[in-house]
């Protein structure tokens, strides 16, 4: 038992990067992160360790994100578009830091299953069978969701879109 909480401690920096990833406000990350740790203590009965417990405690997160935006959507709150997901390793240029919080604003305009896919992959560095079960789908759909996710973003953040070739 001390292994299972041990286990979810060492992900518990993961979480939170993902939260705020998703959610783009810390509160909520926070809030977010304190409901999947709750969560998967409260039934980790549940948990079958045939497997890495990862990609378990993201689909909790996951889900739980989910239904509280379902919850949400009726309401006109707005969510906030100046807080980064995540800080640079080393102090960034002006241009760099414009070109990140472009980058940031143009992930958010993603539809929600690119960019959870896109993250997983992308930020957390799950592999796509670690994602696929994270999400719940197959491989993959994850590969053509995290493609689409690239190329939307390419488009919105470069403006070069994929080119038709014209045949003649």
């Amino acid at each position: 038992m001390s292994s299972f909480l041990d286990d979810i401690e060492t992900l518990v920096p993961a979480l939170r990067r993902y939260a705020r990833a998703l959610t783009r406000n810390t509160d909520q990350a926070d809030d977010l992160v304190q409901d999947c740790l709750e969560r998967a203590i409260t039934k980790q009965s549940l948990w079958r360790p045939i497997g890495p417990l990862r990609p378990w405690l993201f689909k909790i997160m996951i889900n739980l994100y989910r239904n509280d935006r379902r919850r949400q959507r009726n309401s006109l709150e707005q969510e906030p578009l100046d807080v980064l997901p995540f800080e640079p390793s080393s102090p960034a240029t002006q241009g760099a830091r414009l070109a990140l919080a472009e980058t940031a604003a143009a992930l958010q305009r993603l539809p929600a299953e690119q960019r959870e896919a896109l993250l997983l992959v992308a930020l957390e560095g799950m592999s796509y069978a670690e994602a696929a079960s994270a999400l719940d789908i197959p491989q993959g759909t994850l590969m053509s969701r995290i493609a689409r996710a690239r190329e939307a973003l390419r488009t919105m953040v470069d403006g070069t879109g994929p080119r038709l070739r014209s045949v003649k």
